[in-house]
């Protein structure tokens, strides 16, 4: 996962752009549902007693990505491949285009 990626999914979950809004909330739904029923969920690992930490967000342990950013970045991917980018390669310009810093 790039920097450019990490800002996109917080830029999303924060301050989504208004002609992505809906389908920034409909990927990031369906990519939740997944992770929250996956074992390297935080949550479900604690519970299963297989992981402990100090983080109190819900996150991905095979990443270390907070999964409310990492399930709003469009361009992003599950670490294994329970789902994947939702761009377009013209998307994918226009979302680089916004995230220049």
């Amino acid at each position: 996962m790039s920097l450019k990626q990490i800002f996109e999914g917080w830029r999303n979950h924060i301050h989504p752009p208004e002609y992505l809004k809906e389908k920034i909330e409909e990927v990031s739904s369906e990519r939740m549902d997944i992770c929250r029923n996956c074992p390297f969920n935080s949550v479900n690992a604690t519970l299963a007693g297989e992981y402990s930490s100090i983080r109190r967000d819900e996150h991905c342990i095979k990443c270390g990505c907070t999964l409310a950013a990492k399930t709003k970045c469009l361009s992003c991917k599950c670490p294994i491949d329970k789902w994947g980018a939702e761009v377009t390669p013209e998307e994918e310009k226009i979302i680089d285009d916004e995230t220049q810093v």
